[in-house]
């Protein structure tokens, strides 16, 4: 049905099976989110909210939804990664973006080819933000980067 990088599982120390599924379904919801609010081809909710009265129809509830994603997926990065991460994070999307373009592979003097750098580059800067803990768990076996008391 699905293919095995996707259904690849892997047993934890303590016992628990996992699935490669969870990384796919999180880069998949986290560009989602960011080709979805904006993209460069016009079909993109800030292009569905600007074209008519915001208030009309369900636009409200759709304002309201993708504000709620939104504050989930900066809360994700600033917990996780907290805004260095994200800088570097930055840095590293900007550096490899430059790197293909200094190979002559990426044509950065056309604005729909750098608003497609910046939205993909968002949406793997959530998707860094959302797994953060858990790449950081497989590196580490640390569970949690969250601060105690005690720090």
């Amino acid at each position: 049905m699905l293919p095995r990088f996707l259904t690849k599982k892997n047993k934890t120390k303590s016992g628990k099976i996992e699935t490669h599924l969870r990384w796919w379904v999180s880069l998949i919801l986290s560009l989602a989110l960011a080709i979805g609010t904006w993209n460069p081809t016009e079909h993109h909710f800030v292009g569905y909210i600007s074209h008519s009265d915001p208030l009309s129809g369900f636009k409200p509830f759709f304002i309201l939804v993708m504000l709620a994603l939104w504050i989930m997926a900066f809360k994700a990065i600033l917990q996780s990664i907290k805004i260095y991460g994200a800088i570097i994070a930055v840095a590293i999307i900007a550096a490899f973006v430059y790197g293909l373009a200094q190979a002559g592979w990426l044509d950065t003097s056309k604005w729909s080819t750098l608003g497609w750098i910046a939205t993909l580059g968002i949406g793997l800067i959530i998707f860094v933000g959302m797994n953060a803990s858990i790449i950081w768990k497989k590196m580490t076996g640390v569970y949690t980067t969250d601060a105690t008391d005690e720090d």
